[in-house]
Order: C-alpha cells, then sequence, then structure tokens
C-alpha cells in the first residue's frame, strides 16, 4: 500500500526520502504539490502543509486540494503529524498523543466555507460520511507501535481539537474546549480529518505538545520554549512516522456513506 503522510509546522520534508520527486497535482480545487519516492522502504507520497519556508500559514492551507491529490496520486491511507498545544494540564510538553476523537463544529475551511468535497448539487459520489470515531483503528495502532518502537512517551487516545488561526486561543475558548473534553488543539486537522473521511482515506492522527494553551497553566509557556520544542518535533515525528509506515498493513475507510446518486 502506498502511505500518505501529511506533516506540519518544524516538519517541511521527510529525511532520507530516497528517488524523492516533487509534483504539481492539478485539482478541481487547484494545484497541490507533493514529493513520492521510497522512505524506510515504504512506498510514500509526502505532503507538508505549510509548505518549504512555511509559505502558507494554518489560515492558506489547502485542504481540498492537498486531500484529493493524495488520493489521485494513490494514497491507500494517511499518517498525519501535527504540533499541538495541551488542553489537558497531564500532558507532558515534549510528548505525543495518537487521537482518537474529534472536536470540529465549526465543519469550515480556513476560507469560511464548509468543508466538504461534495461543493455542488448533484455531484458524483455526495453524501453523508457516517462513522464512530473519525480515526483509522489500524493506523492508530501502527502511530503507537511506531511511537513505542522509536523509544518515544505516547499517549493513546485523546480529543483533537480544532481551531482556526492563525492566532492562538483566548482563555475562555480554551476553557470551553477543555469542558467538551478536548485534549489538545491545533489548527490544520479538523478538516484533513473530515476530507479523508468523505474520500474513503484511512487517516490517523498524531501530535507533539509543544506548549500549554492559554490558560491551563498559571504561567503561558513561554514562546522560546514553543520555538524549541517544535524545532524538536521535526526528528521525533521522522523518526515515529517512519516506523509507523513500515507498520501499516492494510487500512479500511472509517464508517459508511450515505449517498444519494
Amino acid at each position: 500500500m502506498r502511505v500518505g503522510i501529511i506533516t506540519g509546522s518544524g516538519t517541511y520534508a521527510l529525511p532520507g526520502f530516497r528517488d524523492a520527486a516533487e509534483r504539481r497535482i492539478p485539482t478541481r480545487f487547484g494545484l497541490a504539490t507533493v514529493t513520492e519516492g521510497t522512505w524506510h522502504g515504504v512506498d510514500v507520497v509526502h505532503v507538508s502543509r505549510h509548505g518549504h519556508g512555511h509559505a502558507r500559514l494554518s489560515s492558506a492551507v489547502t485542504h481540498q486540494a492537498n486531500v484529493v491529490a493524495l488520493r489521485e496520486a494513490g494514497a491507500g491511507c494517511v499518517l498525519a503529524a501535527t504540533v499541538c498545544g495541551a488542553v489537558d494540564p497531564g500532558i507532558e510538553l515534549g510528548s505525543l498523543i495518537v487521537f482518537d476523537d474529534l472536536h470540529f463544529l465549526s465543519n469550515r475551511l480556513p476560507d469560511g466555507s464548509l468543508c466538504t468535497l461534495y461543493t455542488e448539487p448533484w455531484e458524483p459520489g455526495r453524501g453523508h460520511w457516517v462513522f464512530d470515531r473519525p480515526f483509522a483503528p489500524g493506523l492508530r495502532a501502527a502511530l503507537l507501535e511506531g511511537a513505542r518502537a522509536a523509544g518515544h512517551p505516547v499517549r493513546d487516545g485523546g480529543c483533537y481539537g480544532h481551531v482556526d488561526g492563525p492566532r492562538f486561543n483566548t482563555r475562555a475558548e480554551i476553557r470551553m474546549l477543555a469542558q467538551a473534553g478536548v485534549t489538545a488543539v491545533s489548527q490544520t486537522a479538523g478538516p484533513e480529518t473530515v476530507l479523508c473521511g468523505e474520500a474513503e482515506l484511512p487517516y490517523a492522527l498524531i501530535g507533539y505538545a509543544t506548549d500549554y494553551a492559554n490558560g491551563v497553566r498559571d504561567e503561558p509557556t513561554p514562546v522560546e520554549t514553543l520555538r524549541e520544542l517544535i524545532g524538536r518535533s521535526g526528528g521525533v515525528f521522522a523518526e515515529v512516522l517512519a516506523a509507523a509506515a513500515q507498520r501499516v498493513r492494510g487500512a479500511e475507510p472509517v464508517g459508511t456513506h450515505v449517498r444519494f446518486d
């Protein structure tokens, strides 16, 4: 199976990617850039959400194009990584979380439009994605095994909270998310989860805690600490994702689809 990998802040390329070739794929949602090649013996197609040099802030990530391009490039599943802010005060900074639930009430893309691949009436395949948990169990297991094999502490389960960027959140907003059971937040993985679900691409998400969200601790996380941990995250994700990709043995799409054509 060709494995799709999506990375974010701090991870703009996969170290040791062999025979890597960058390709721009036209989709009906615009162009998306992918890198294809062999990574630790696995056939991989990689998307950097933000692009080299962090060209795109979270508010400019082209989620629809990225997901369609991964599917068209032959990815049979997607492993995604994100740095995140801990809402649960028990999360240790520099540790990993393999999420098993999602809080994304707005269901909107960065431009404010609804988060869906079905944008037109009578569109083939249009329908509702119906699921229990949004993340593929087999891929979650691969991420957990990969983290442990790489020697990194990891939490099995947690609710990922999607928040709109590029600003960080207020204390009141974080209190609301904490009451809803959110474990950690970031600004990109909500749309990916939903769009991969609609595209029937099994998807799983791992987070790396770089700071405590606003109000979680009495003292804010220093920006210097945030920057340092984002810098460290690239090496951690490279080890974990490589180990996880080697452990993918197949994955089934999550849930079912109620379609109208």
